[in-house]
């Protein structure tokens, strides 16, 4: 039987798996499906349309599928899916999506979304994210694969964030920012690789060797953007870590901070 705790609300039209567990005065609306093990705290507020997979938990105080913060919403059926295994901290906010962008917004798996973060309407975030204390995405953002913003850090609307990237407390991320890069400042500049976190994430010597030399021909080489991408196409033939860099590329529509 799941754990709801008397001064719960849930609703009738909620799906809750056998081991979930409610705490005091939270509100689960309509349409909510909690998968096997999540762990909902006191005082959190989940609403539908909104998935959460397995083992998901969440903290005291946080907003969990809430209609989206956008003028242009009327109240439509819209939708937020969240994988397995994330950890949503106190107070932090996840929207819905809108009907004018994609209708969903997307959370992968192991994200951390620590206190005061916000994810807003349409937005995608894959998978072993960090996002820390008081950062934001506006509308439309992607996160790629082990990404972490920085406290007090945010991204602009319609932004792309490149896999093992790291932006600095307080950036402003106005472009898109390639695989790997940290970024600093407002508006944020690109200031290196991110070396701490590929070596926690096991990439070798030479690995991260061949990611700063990709780095150099982005930044450094006073090659043409185009020209870059073709050296780096060619060289990740060889070098497979240099591979996010060439599929993230043609993905770049806000252009590329360089």
């Amino acid at each position: 039987m799941s754990r709801i705790h008397p001064t719960a609300i849930v609703s009738p039209g909620a799906t809750l798996a056998d081991s979930v567990s409610v705490g005091p005065y939270s509100i689960i609306g309509a349409e909510v499906e909690l998968g096997e093990g999540c762990e909902v705290g006191s005082h959190a507020v989940i609403k539908g349309p909104t998935r959460l997979g397995r083992g998901n938990r969440v903290w005291q105080f946080a907003s969990i599928g809430e209609d989206p913060q956008d003028k242009k919403y009327r109240g439509e059926r819209t939708l937020l899916e969240i994988g397995d295994g994330n950890m949503f901290r106190e107070c932090c906010t996840i929207h819905r999506g809108t009907v004018t962008g994609q209708g969903v917004t997307r959370i992968g798996n192991d994200n951390l979304f620590m206190a005061y973060s916000h994810v807003a309407h349409d937005c995608t975030v894959a998978s072993h994210c960090i996002m820390a204390n008081y950062s934001g995405l506006a509308g439309h953002v992607e996160l790629d694969d082990w990404v972490i913003l920085g406290g007090y850090s945010g991204v602009h609307q319609f932004c792309k964030i490149g896999a093992h990237a790291f932006l600095a407390n307080n950036a402003t991320a106005t472009r898109d920012v390639p695989p790997y890069v940290m970024v600093a400042g407002a508006p944020a500049e690109p200031k290196g690789v991110n070396v701490e976190g590929l070596k926690r994430r096991g990439f070798s010597t030479e690995q991260i060797a061949n990611v700063k030399g990709g780095y150099k021909i982005l930044y450094r080489s006073g090659l043409k953007l185009s020209e870059a991408r073709a050296e780096l196409e060619r060289l990740a033939a060889d070098q497979p870590e240099l591979a996010p860099y060439v599929e993230f590329l043609p993905r770049v529509t806000r252009s590329l901070i360089r």
